[in-house]
């Protein structure tokens, strides 16, 4: 028996979240008593992983896969778990993963937990602590199949290393058909993306329109943060959709979210509200987002954006 991760690369390299994945896998199989394995798919350098624990990699390199293809993925996924007699699928719960775990289960007839966001609580049963209403609490589900898939939440484990003296076998599973096609992919290059950030830094109506996002991106760029914004924002179009985030855009979960001229409407608070820790600037003190907020300045984001932009760089250039 064995934990088998799937680790998400990009062009090659690893995503944050396939190391988070490998680190909470190597837990995982250490709680359990058993071995840790890692598939990967067209990795540059998969021995990246034995920092995290990676005693066993299985290393697939294909590159008619260049797309998210979910249906081959899971089928790979699923061979995998066969080949090491897996009885845990661990997956992360990025936009890709949650594409994937739900076909590899159905696979594997196997039970899902998704948005998990610790190790199991016992073993047998098998219990994790979970996500639930739009991160606004906690449930413990029992998985009770004999293979279970868990899809672990973005930033809820963090990285923790437990270098290994690993090995990297090559894989080379069948493909099946999807019937699947990409025509197009559009990639942001040179920015932070929302996917991988710890901190995101987003904008709303209060700040009057796109000529005024510069304040956005300084402050972006000094946090080393992803820019994002409010569905008002893109539906104007002054910033592209991609950075539309809520829970009808793409959720977060950073460890810092900055929320500037957002007021805080349900659907943005319920896609944001798993981030650690969450910076509210708003000039209207009755702006339902400082109810949510861990911290909030109330004032003008044209004041006071661009001086705490001004003493970050300060505060960067004294270290």
């Amino acid at each position: 028996m064995s934990v088998l991760v799937y680790a998400e690369s990009s062009d090659g390299k690893f995503k944050k979240v396939a190391l988070e994945v490998t680190s909470y896998g190597k837990n995982l199989a250490e709680q359990l008593g058993t071995d840790l394995v890692v598939l990967t798919l067209n990795a540059v350098d998969p021995t990246e992983l034995y920092t995290y624990g990676a005693e066993k990699v299985l290393a697939m390199k294909n590159e008619s896969i260049k797309s998210l293809n979910p249906k081959i993925i899971a089928n790979i996924i699923q061979q995998a778990a066969a080949k090491e007699s897996a009885s845990v699928v661990v997956i992360d719960s990025s936009v890709d993963g949650l594409s994937i775990a739900p076909l590899a289960a159905v696979n594997l007839n196997a039970g899902y937990a998704s948005n998990v966001v610790a190790l199991p609580i016992s073993s047998s049963p098998f219990v994790v602590k979970r996500n639930a209403f739009s991160n606004k609490c906690f449930n413990f589900s029992e998985i009770k199949t004999e293979i279970k898939v868990v899809g672990l939440a973005k930033n809820s484990f963090g990285l923790k290393e437990a270098k290994v003296d690993g090995n990297v076998e090559e894989y080379a599973p069948s493909l099946i058909e999807s019937g699947v096609s990409s025509n197009s992919i559009d990639k942001t290059t040179g920015k932070v993306t929302i996917a991988d950030a710890d901190i995101v830094v987003s904008g709303g109506r209060g700040l009057k329109g796109p000529e005024n996002w510069a304040i956005i991106e300084d402050l972006a760029e000094v946090l080393g943060a992803a820019t994002a914004c409010s569905k008002p924002v893109s539906d104007m179009e002054w910033r592209p959709h991609s950075e539309h985030v809520g829970q009808t855009g793409k959720p977060v979960s950073s460890n810092l979210y900055v929320a500037i001229g957002i007021s805080g409407a349900i659907q943005h608070l319920a896609g944001v509200n798993a981030s650690k820790v969450k910076v509210v600037i708003n000039i209207d003190p009755e702006a339902p987002f400082f109810k949510a907020a861990d911290y909030g300045i109330v004032g003008d984001a044209f004041e006071v954006v661009p001086a705490l932009t001004e003493k970050l760089k300060e505060f960067k250039s004294n270290q």
